[in-house]
């Protein structure tokens, strides 16, 4: 059997990347191993930037029923006083109608929709193949042809194809056949994740923080709340001993319309433990192999970052392959142009995502009060609130400055404009028809 590019991993990422292919016309076969999708919590806000992407794949209409519009973001700072309802110390608003594109919002959608979607939507297209389940098992070169060995049933078939793609998350291995090196880190909080019924005053996206717990809940459609509860390590075990009232009562504390709602949790069964965890590799790209999404790059999920990453890196591979494809140019050569487009950026993306993490990770009462003071200074400054929205939106990248500082600085018209589409400008230039390859440097 002889495939273009073979793809391991069904999640959004790899599906994304192979309805890009299969509708171009690239012969593609994704190898998922789980028949049902598992059981793992996955990522569900997805950014404007992913919502473009995911649109131009004509994927997004059909997913809008099954979506929940989050046009802002609430954050509190509170003190808990037991008994009564939490004191406000603190209220900051990032606000995605800031953004001059036509998705100026972001969407909570469930994980497993979205793939739905993605299969149904490549399986139109005669260049697409799944094998659901099947197992990569190894892959190897030899006088200078790809092969894949996938398991599926009790036959393993040796595979021929010019690209392999790693899209199967953090433990991949596509990536440790590629011998890249792994830098991580783990942090001093876990999190506890759950969805239940949504009280009807909580409408928008709420993150409730105090001084030593902090609370995100963002709703879902169908009248659900998708949160998170974070924990100090070790505690997970001693909480289930306590039963599920400790885990009532602090959702109770920080919003008391919970009551009634949050007491839905039936069993612990439905409460899911999610350890953060941050890597990043060396390499993308080895010879005729790259990685995308968890496997490239895992995120501290307090940005909600992690599923757009993997959108955003299918976007930007699918264009290079197609492009590959198309000009018959196939080799490191060109592939190795997809580690040097989105490498600095979602370097950059996963350091943001460090910062957020940062910012809660330390239950001091200083530092309670510097963490407010950055929330009253980013939603004050028009400046440093549209330089964030641009970051996590994943429409551009906008450092930083001292020149941010000043409290007195805006930003002068059309410039929001400019910056927004800095980034497709550049990915346009790269495409020129006298150059050999598909991306020109600046």
């Amino acid at each position: 059997m002889d495939y273009d590019v073979i793809i391991i991993g069904g999640g959004v990422g790899g599906l994304t990347l192979a309805l890009s292919l299969s509708s171009r016309g690239v012969r593609t076969l994704v190898v998922e191993k789980d028949p049902k999708g598992g059981h793992v919590y996955k990522g569900e806000l997805l950014q404007p930037k992913s919502m473009m992407i995911l649109d131009k794949l004509d994927v997004l209409d059909p997913l809008l029923p099954n979506s929940y519009q989050l046009d802002t973001i609430h954050t509190y700072e509170v003190e808990l006083r037991p008994g009564d309802r939490p004191e406000t110390l603190c209220h900051s608003r990032l606000d995605y109608s800031m953004l001059p594109v036509k998705y100026n919002y972001a969407r909570m959608a469930p994980h497993e929709k979205i793939r739905e979607l993605l299969t149904a939507r490549a399986e139109e297209f005669s260049a697409f193949h799944l094998w659901k389940p099947a197992v990569f098992e190894k892959m190897e070169t030899k006088d200078g042809v790809q092969k894949a060995f996938i398991k599926k049933g009790k036959e393993v078939y040796e595979i021929t194809a010019r690209v392999i793609i790693g899209a199967e998350g953090r433990l991949s291995k596509v990536r440790k056949t590629m011998d890249v090196s792994l830098h991580s880190m783990q942090y001093n909080h876990h999190f506890l994740t759950v969805t239940f019924p949504r009280p009807p005053e909580l409408k928008e996206a709420t993150i409730f923080a105090s001084r030593n717990h902090f609370v995100g809940l963002f709703p879902l459609p169908e009248g659900q709340v998708r949160s998170v509860y974070m924990i100090e390590p070790g505690r997970y075990k001693a909480m289930r001993k306590e039963g599920l009232e400790p885990v009532f009562k602090a959702y109770r504390d920080f919003m008391p319309e919970m009551e009634g709602y949050v007491d839905e949790i039936k069993k612990w069964k439905e409460i899911q433990l999610m350890i953060p965890i941050r890597h990043n590799t060396s390499r993308y790209v080895t010879d005729s192999s790259a990685i995308l999404g968890d496997a490239a790059h895992s995120v501290h999920p307090m940005a909600g970052e992690g599923m757009n990453m993997a959108i955003q890196d299918a976007d930007i591979l699918g264009e290079l392959l197609v492009w590959m494809h198309e000009h018959n140019r196939w080799g490191k050569e060109y592939l190795s142009w997809f580690e040097y487009v989105r490498k600095p950026r979602s370097e950059f993306v996963s350091g943001l995502s460090h910062q957020s993490a940062l910012v809660y990770s330390f239950s001091s009462r200083p530092w309670q009060k510097i963490r407010m003071r950055a929330l009253r200074y980013l939603e004050s400054h028009p400046r440093l609130h549209f330089k964030h929205l641009l970051n996590i939106s994943g429409l551009g990248m906008w450092k930083m400055n001292m020149m941010d500082w000043p409290r007195h600085m805006g930003f002068p018209p059309g410039e929001s404009r400019r910056y927004v589409l800095q980034e497709e400008e550049m990915r346009k230039r790269f495409f020129t028809e006298k150059d050999d390859y598909p991306w020109k440097s600046e």
